[in-house]
């Protein structure tokens, strides 16, 4: 029953990613029409199609190359030297327990404890863990957290979890982009968008997306994290055989961290704890509670 409920999970989340990436692509395109309408109208209809295959592209890269940016954008380095042996050796012991190949090995420096993992499927993984997390756990607590990224590894949440980190940032950037192109170039192609009503259902459906999209990330990072997240702490205490090793690592993340990591939003719901913590989390957090997974774990 487990194993075939770990399949279950690999399949919704190969929809899950599909679906995203037709969802946010068509807010991409909506978004970049109407920037173009606001500053050139008169070549809107010559966007139309540039706006399909930048697009397009930029979907396929982001699956394809999407690790590479979370990776540049949280400053992870490549784990290599004899200081982390012990490392690669807990992540390749645990990659083999869980069937996968041994994802790559990568250290943020920062002293939060915190640990995450990227990329577009098991055979092209990356797994970070930061150098305060390294200090602070001891072997157990370490194998947990482990365990817990390889879980989202063979569950393939990394191939959802990326392509939010990517499009989805995209999307804000765009929505921040908007609202100043249309204060700054709204009343230059005011005279324009008076032509038709064509022209203002464009500029009211970028300004509405403009507005709401960075509330809608938030709400996709809520809803992709906070499930994955408990099926990935029950994954990586089958792994390990230790359900107590992750609860003490968890209750130790959360005494500790400060929830200052300089790390992009968009990318806040790979972790394993939320590196940014802040006063609207109790109703946007994109993570459970930690006592409530130490409970779960405790428990089992």
């Amino acid at each position: 029953m487990q194993r075939r409920s770990f399949h279950d999970e690999q399949s919704r989340n190969r929809r899950d990613s599909l679906l995203l990436a037709v969802i946010v692509s068509a807010v991409l395109f909506a978004l970049i029409v109407s920037i173009s309408y606001i500053w050139a109208p008169d070549a809107v209809y010559v966007m139309v199609p540039i706006s399909l295959i930048f697009v397009f592209i930029y979907t396929w890269s982001s699956y394809q190359y999407g690790d590479r940016v979370v990776l540049s954008s949280t400053g992870a380095v490549p784990a290599e030297g004899p200081q982390y042996t012990y490392l690669n050796d807990t992540v390749e012991g645990l990659a083999i327990a869980a069937g996968i190949p041994k994802p790559k090995v990568y250290v943020v420096p920062s002293d939060e404890l915190n640990a995450f993992a990227t990329g577009k499927d098991p055979e092209h993984a990356s797994v970070a863990v930061t150098t305060g997390l390294m200090r602070a756990l001891d072997r157990q607590e370490l194998e947990g957290v482990i365990a817990h990224e390889l879980s989202h590894v063979r569950n393939r949440d990394i191939q959802f979890m990326t392509l939010v980190a990517v499009l989805v940032g995209l999307v804000g950037i765009l929505s921040h982009m908007i609202l100043r192109s249309y204060w700054w170039g709204g009343r230059r192609g005011k005279r324009d968008r008076d032509r038709g009503n064509i022209g203002l259902i464009i500029v009211a459906v970028g300004f509405i997306l403009a507005i709401f999209a960075p509330i809608l990330t938030r709400l996709v990072q809520l809803a992709v994290s906070r499930r994955r997240e408990y099926m990935a702490d029950a994954s990586g205490a089958e792994l390990t055989r230790y359900p107590d090793g992750l609860a003490d690592a968890l209750e130790k993340i959360g005494k500790h961290n400060r929830g200052d990591m300089k790390v992009s939003e968009a990318v806040s719901h790979l972790f394993i704890a939320d590196p940014n913590r802040s006063a609207l989390d109790a109703l946007y957090a994109t993570h459970p509670p930690i006592e409530e997974r130490i409970k779960r774990l405790r428990e089992m």
